[in-house]
């Protein structure tokens, strides 16, 4: 079975650029859908999913930066600025606000596609990190919930961490001892309950009703993300 294309949303008012970035984006299994101006783009990206989004900034109707600013209001799409306007400002400007990447022009069709690889690999591996309101930092050995940092002992930051790997899937008390880093092999059923009720207090609204770390009768949890 072959993949889907990469979707991407162009917003450029040079048609020669397009056409040309479009055929060549084309080798490389990306799909380009161009628009020349930015109201008509706008109201497309509302209701189409795209994978990444290539903005010039010298624009009909309205600035490039001002287009970026509502494409933010509405869409947490990678963008790549595509641009031949060579202010330093802009460019800073741009990154500030939260563009993934900025390539001044002229430039090659080949750098654009590194470039469009890069963002998106970027982008899953910060996606691979967040599970719904958590954010997972292994190398810190940091959990966060609701963009505030856990305070999480070892025994709650490895079943947590199980947790959300696992996330919507039940895991068992068998699998907590056997996978769980900071768990025991001796360590009871009675011991897991006790740790998952400290991180339920932790998170949870209403322990009475957990919202996120449900129990599975006879089993053990599951985290609804």
């Amino acid at each position: 079975m072959s993949k889907e294309p990469i979707q991407i949303i162009m917003i450029e008012d040079d048609e020669d650029i397009t056409n040309l970035l479009t055929q060549n984006l084309e080798r490389y299994d990306m799909k380009v859908t161009g628009y020349e101006t930015p109201l008509e783009a706008l109201q497309h990206l509302k209701n189409h999913r795209y994978d990444l989004l290539i903005l010039d900034l010298s624009l009909p109707q309205m600035d490039g930066m001002e287009v970026f600013k509502k494409v933010r209001e509405i869409s947490d799409i990678p963008v790549i600025i595509s641009s031949a306007r060579s202010d330093l400002n802009d460019k800073v400007n741009a990154l500030e606000l939260g563009a993934d990447d900025y390539l001044p022009k002229p430039y090659d069709p080949r750098e654009l596609v590194a470039r469009i690889k890069t963002v998106l690999r970027r982008r899953d591996t910060d996606e691979a990190k967040a599970v719904g309101f958590f954010k997972i930092d292994e190398e810190q050995m940091q959990i966060s919930f609701k963009d505030e940092a856990l305070q999480l002992t070892p025994a709650e930051y490895s079943i947590l961490l199980l947790l959300l790997q696992n996330a919507n899937k039940v895991v068992s008390r068998e699998m907590i001892i056997n996978s769980a880093d900071a768990i025991s092999y001796d360590s009871s059923d009675r011991s897991i309950d006790v740790i998952v009720s400290r991180l339920r207090q932790k998170i949870e609204t209403d322990t009475r009703k957990p919202e996120f770390i449900k129990s599975v009768r006879g089993v053990g949890y599951k985290l609804t993300a």
